[in-house]
């Protein structure tokens, strides 16, 4: 089954960079990706692409090499549906705010969407490939729409998880651990859809790291993946707790656990909590499949990996409370960084919101830079809690465009993002600039305690003992 043209719904995240580099890889496939939002479309096809809706590292430049060539960004969804022979679904799934499943269930609203668009608008045999990340048998939801609301098109589902971390999405993409396929290899048509998705990716990545399986193991290891890497997280900032308590060093018990081989490094730094599109998302989606097969002792396990993320957000900010006198009402707070992780523009879920918030509750007057997030964006995070008048979120949170407008006069600094820029400030002139006595919360654990203490600051670091 030869692949000409390729489709992508959702112009996102996910969708976005994946085709960029699909249409990098494989120039003899026309690429369009397509969305409802005007705007993003329109961002995507600036002229110099230096205001693409997302920020990673080298996708600009892969942009250009590529769109207008075989890489096309549309909002015409119909044609593009019609015009492909595989077409991705890279839309939104978030956590349910309304009915059964609140607070932990998939909303699947668009997912069901795209295959009643594509159902419709089909005049001949097409393979759908989940892009998007999903509970385990929502494949056989799409295929019952496809099959029941078509127009005698056949249709063979696919599952094709993404595993990109934001900042390296792109280095992921060219050079992944794995790639994952799931189809029915049971069917003749079937062998042939993961055949010709495999044929895809074989044009850059070995085929060792081309893994087939069922759709629902594909599915299922999409969120365990993330529920595991979460699990580290939030397993090691339990930890830090210990550390600060004790006198020990989260860094150095970090490194020391980090050595054993059946432990490995990675996903053992300790911070303010974790943060992102996916992994609270797909943790209490896992929950909620649990507590509906009644497997209540495995929800609650999980369950708790989310719990411990909360609480580290918490306890940070309350931690600045504590520290400056038990009050920072009316105090100036500058907080360094609102993306959830350095090199994204993304701040779904980050623990920068929540800080704020906390802190915006005790009536602090805060004052944010982050180099790579907007000013909508910020007061659109706060405005989406929905716990004070937006014309209230504005009168006590300023958005600054330079890190020192932000730090001019502040009672202390908290650092939220792990921005390699934030180093390399001049911590002498800005200790200058400050309140005495000034404050450092490094929730990052990125500055260097020796050196910041020397010059006069009061630092606290996420794990190291005070």
């Amino acid at each position: 089954m030869k692949i000409e043209s390729i489709c992508c719904i959702g112009a996102g995240y996910v969708g976005g960079p994946t085709m960029v580099v699909i249409a990098k890889q494989c120039p003899h496939i026309k690429v369009t990706v397509v969305d409802i939002n005007q705007a993003r479309i329109d961002d995507w096809n600036s002229n110099d692409c230096g205001e693409l809706p997302i920020f990673e590292p080298g996708l600009a430049e892969i942009v250009k090499e590529t769109r207008g060539r075989n890489l096309f960004f549309s909002t015409n969804i119909d044609k593009a549906i019609d015009e492909a022979d595989m077409i991705f679904i890279s839309v939104n799934t978030p956590t349910k705010t309304y009915g059964k499943g609140k607070g932990m269930a998939a909303d699947l609203k668009y997912i069901e969407l795209c295959a009643r668009q594509i159902a419709k608008v089909s005049k001949q045999d097409k393979i759908v490939v989940e892009k998007s990340t999903l509970p385990v048998r929502t494949a056989s939801a799409i295929k019952n729409i496809l099959d029941h609301t078509g127009n005698g098109v056949q249709f063979q589902i696919l599952s094709n998880p993404e595993f990109l971390a934001e900042g390296t999405a792109v280095q992921d993409l060219l050079k992944p651990d794995r790639v994952l396929i799931g189809g029915d290899a049971s069917t003749k048509a079937g062998q042939k859809a993961i055949e010709a998705l495999v044929d895809i990716y074989a044009n850059w990545v070995p085929n060792d790291k081309i893994l087939t399986t069922n759709v629902w193991s594909s599915e299922l290891s999409k969120l365990t993946a993330n529920a595991f890497l979460a699990q580290r997280v939030s397993s090691i900032n339990a930890m830090s707790e210990i550390c600060e308590m004790t006198g020990a060093d989260i860094k150095e018990v970090s490194k020391a656990i980090g050595m054993d081989s059946r432990i490995g490094p990675k996903f053992l730094n300790a911070s303010v909590g974790f943060g992102g599109s996916c992994f609270q998302k797909d943790i209490l989606n896992l929950v909620y499949i649990a507590k509906s097969y009644g497997l209540n002792e495995v929800a609650d396990y999980w369950e708790q990996v989310v719990l411990m993320n909360d609480h580290q957000k918490n306890r940070f900010s309350d931690n600045i409370v504590n520290t400056l006198y038990n009050t920072v009402s009316g105090k100036k707070i500058a907080l360094l960084g609102w993306a959830f992780k350095k090199d994204t523009n993304d701040t779904r879920e980050s623990a920068a919101i929540r800080v704020a918030d906390n802190l915006l509750n005790e009536q602090a007057n805060l004052f944010v830079f982050d180099p790579k997030v907007t000013e909508e964006q910020i007061y659109a995070d706060l405005d989406y809690l929905g716990n004070r008048f937006p014309e209230d979120n504005k009168n006590l949170l300023q958005v600054c465009s330079t890190p020192y407008e932000a730090i001019e006069g502040a009672h202390a600094i908290a650092i939220l993002t792990e921005w390699d820029e934030f180093k390399a400030y001049d911590w002498k002139e800005i200790y200058e600039q400050m309140q005495k006595p000034a404050f450092i919360f490094d929730g990052r654990a990125i500055l260097d305690k020796s050196k910041l203490e020397d010059i006069g600051f009061v630092y606290y670091q996420i794990g190291r003992g005070n």
